[in-house]
């Protein structure tokens, strides 16, 4: 198997790992802890969840980032960005970034505080927010993912 064969497979492991992950927390983590009704019970049981979950899409995002630079940069795809033929590539790069600033600088710095007023005083409320923003997140990303696959195999997605 060569390297970039070894990317790849690296890349699109760490591609399920981080969208499955996505996947699993809004379909089934967020409505399951939506129906504890004691709202600090509710807040640790997230907060636990989160905490464990969090390393491992981390470490997926990396791995996501390393490899996928290392394939423009070995394959010299970097032309591809001019195109407006490869817009998936823009999206998938897109919805890195956003993932990235997310769990690296959001996350940390921006949502615990957030979550830590808000879980307690309106738990309906702050849960249902986090709900939508995870289906918002959650819907994007599969489409991303599903114009990827199909621009990665040849299939025009633009007239």
């Amino acid at each position: 198997m060569d390297d970039v064969a070894i990317a790849r497979a690296l890349h699109v492991a760490a591609v399920v790992l981080w969208i499955g992950g996505v996947a699993f927390v809004t379909t089934v983590v967020l409505p399951l802890v939506r129906r504890v009704r004691d709202p600090a019970e509710r807040f640790a049981l997230f907060h636990a969840i989160e905490g464990r979950f969090v390393w491992q899409a981390r470490a997926a995002i990396l791995v996501v980032g390393l490899s996928g630079l290392y394939m423009l940069d070995r394959l010299d795809l970097w032309d591809r960005f001019t195109t407006a033929a490869f817009w998936w590539m823009h999206a998938m790069v897109l919805l890195w970034a956003v993932f990235a600033f997310v769990l690296f600088v959001g996350e940390p710095l921006i949502f615990h505080r957030w979550l830590d007023r808000h879980a307690l005083s309106e738990p309906d409320r702050t849960f249902a927010l986090l709900h939508r923003l995870h289906w918002l997140l959650l819907i994007v990303s599969m489409l991303t993912v599903l114009a990827a696959v199909a621009g990665s195999a040849g299939m025009g997605l633009l007239p």
